[in-house]
């Protein structure tokens, strides 16, 4: 017999009455089926909107987003809370209606959207419209595993300062699976602890004496049978955990191919990267030449000299920014590493960082 599924409730993060509630995890555990329950609850009892924010005008087109409410449609949840009136919902020009078909197949829509879509990359497009009724904002997949926008975070807030304008009375959502642990956004906002929280657990961030509030939600696993479709992605790959477990997704990396002696170090160098600090070898015997990397567990030695890459400013002659943009023949030789895969982790973790690293300095994060 198969247990039913419980999914993920907003109940616990609403009590924290912050402004931004980030909500990770899991794959497909009802994250985004309960934050649009929520706002359209809150739009039939009291006629508040809802705005549906995702980073590419391609994720709000017809073909993708028909259907975004349908799990609302089939559970029945319209009908029951319009008592009838509305039973369905339909999709034009970035908008989401209330809707019913009558006996001859002709739709009915409600007079005013219940929801409005915007994208990230049309943020100029809405800065001369106005949303008094929006009180609820939904960002959907804000982690990526691949590229972020240019200043996205920037991006993000001039959105949110479009639909808000001088009220009070927005909750935000943001919500992502658990696909990559560097996500820009968490720097931006100060979430420091993000990366070591566990799951099941809410971190709540302030921010001096400003009323801002931040909650964390690391979601629980939802509570599936044995024979539920976990048995798809049961491979022994850490990048599925995600799916399976809820666990951060992380790829495999090339480990150290060799075992080296301390005299076979001919140079070192450094990366920090979000709070994390790399040492980097190079690695030379008699016919290995290669780079390979370890976090970096003690204080720097010599910060004022040490080949140092950093995202921040600093105008010390042996810092550098992006590593793929060489200036410098050491840089340029520090480069030619990466640029040719004769680069070796201790572990997958430290692989991860460097990932995302490069990642920034290719403009991508």
């Amino acid at each position: 017999m198969t247990n039913k599924i419980k999914y993920y409730s907003l109940k616990n993060i609403l009590k924290k009455n912050a402004q931004y509630n980030i909500i990770i995890g899991q794959r497909s555990n009802g994250k985004t089926y309960a934050v649009k329950k929520y706002g359209l609850e809150r739009y039939i009892r009291t006629g508040e909107q809802m705005a549906y924010i995702r980073r590419q005008d391609v994720d709000l087109k017809k073909d993708k987003c028909d259907n975004l409410f349908s799990d609302i449609v089939d559970n029945g949840i319209i009908a029951e809370l319009t008592e009838g009136k509305f039973t369905n919902v339909y999709y034009y020009s970035s908008r989401w209606y209330l809707c019913y078909y009558d006996e001859s197949g002709d739709r009915h829509n409600d007079e005013k959207p219940f929801c409005f879509g915007f994208s990230l990359t049309s943020m100029e497009h809405y800065k001369s419209t106005s949303f008094p009724n929006i009180t609820t904002v939904c960002f959907d997949e804000f982690i990526s595993r691949n590229i972020y926008l240019s200043d996205e975070f920037i991006v993000f807030e001039n959105v949110l300062s479009t639909i808000i304008r001088n009220r009070t009375n927005v909750k935000i959502f943001m919500l992502g699976n658990t696909v990559n642990k560097y996500c820009p956004y968490f720097s931006e906002m100060g979430l420091r602890h993000i990366r070591q929280q566990k799951q099941g657990t809410i971190d709540l961030y302030t921010y001096g004496e400003t009323e801002l509030k931040v909650a964390v939600e690391y979601t629980k696993n939802t509570e599936r049978s044995k024979d539920s479709s976990n048995v798809y992605f049961s491979f022994d790959n850490p990048s599925l955990k995600m799916i399976t477990t809820g666990a951060w997704e992380i790829a495999i990396y090339p480990h150290c191919p060799v075992k080296f002696l301390p005299k076979d170090i001919k140079f070192i160098y450094f990366i920090i990267f979000n709070d994390t600090v790399l040492q980097c070898e190079i690695v030379m015997t008699d016919k290995e030449n290669f780079t390979f990397i370890h976090p970096k567990t003690t204080e720097l030695k010599d910060p004022e000299h040490e080949i140092i890459f950093s995202t921040e400013y600093n105008p010390l002659p042996n810092y550098h920014r992006k590593l793929t943009k060489p200036r410098s023949n050491i840089e340029k030789k520090i480069a030619w590493y990466y640029a040719t895969d004769n680069v070796f982790y201790s572990d997958n973790e430290t692989g991860e960082v460097v990932r995302n690293y490069l990642k920034w300095c290719d403009g991508e994060m």
